[in-house]
């Protein structure tokens, strides 16, 4: 589990490609002050496992279905990507909920700069628009992002300056790919009242026939 708080940039130092998967040579500072074999790091937001570190990198490999669902498979060697640790149990809560599970690979469609903001329209199916609301979260590129706007295809953000520069957001250019993890509570409350165990979905009628609307 993760916050979306975005630790540092990382490098890709190497990238051992096969068909459908990748093993990502890493470089990083700050995360490797405890970092262990096992460890789950987020890479762009793909929760991902470290099999190797020295003091100052770690690898991690990318299997086939993390490789179809996410933009992974587009990094080149000396691309910078956001890096985040699992969260700690005794430490503050920022962010929201981040599972490190991409639900999509979204394209910047627009980008344009007010005062010290830099604002970008981001782009999903029209089946995903049900979990985006005004001042929702969202989760790009592993980066916990406000939703300000939303339109029948596409989000808006906005970036402070200090996630301009703490993130690899910054440096983003229209077009680009973006991985998305929509909020993961939107998802259980969504799953939670359209399914149950036996199978019956809960609707409407369910719910004022066992006095849950009265």
């Amino acid at each position: 589990m993760f916050t979306g708080i975005v630790e540092e940039k990382g490098l890709i130092e190497a990238i051992e490609q096969e068909s459908t998967s990748l093993v990502l040579s890493i470089k990083a500072q700050l995360i490797m002050s405890d970092v262990k074999i096992g460890d789950s790091i987020a890479v762009n937001g793909v929760c991902l496992t470290v099999t190797d570190f020295t003091d100052n990198g770690f690898t991690v490999d990318v299997m086939p279905e993390t490789f179809r669902a996410t933009s992974l498979k587009q990094l080149e060697v000396g691309k910078h990507v956001n890096l985040e640790r699992a969260m700690a149990a005794n430490a503050r809560f920022g962010g929201h909920f981040v599972s490190g599970h991409v639900d999509r690979v979204g394209y910047i469609k627009d980008m344009w700069e007010e005062a010290n903001a830099k604002y970008m329209l981001i782009s999903f199916e029209t089946e995903d628009g049900r979990y985006f609301i005004d001042k929702g979260s969202v989760t790009v590129d592993g980066t916990s992002l406000t939703v300000f706007d939303r339109k029948e295809d596409a989000f808006m953000i906005s970036l402070i300056p200090e996630t301009q520069s703490a993130t690899i957001l910054g440096g983003k250019e229209v077009g680009d790919p973006v991985n998305l993890e929509f909020d993961l509570l939107a998802k259980y409350i969504e799953r939670l009242i359209t399914h149950d165990a036996s199978g019956d979905d809960v609707t409407k009628e369910k719910l004022d026939q066992f006095g849950f609307l009265k």
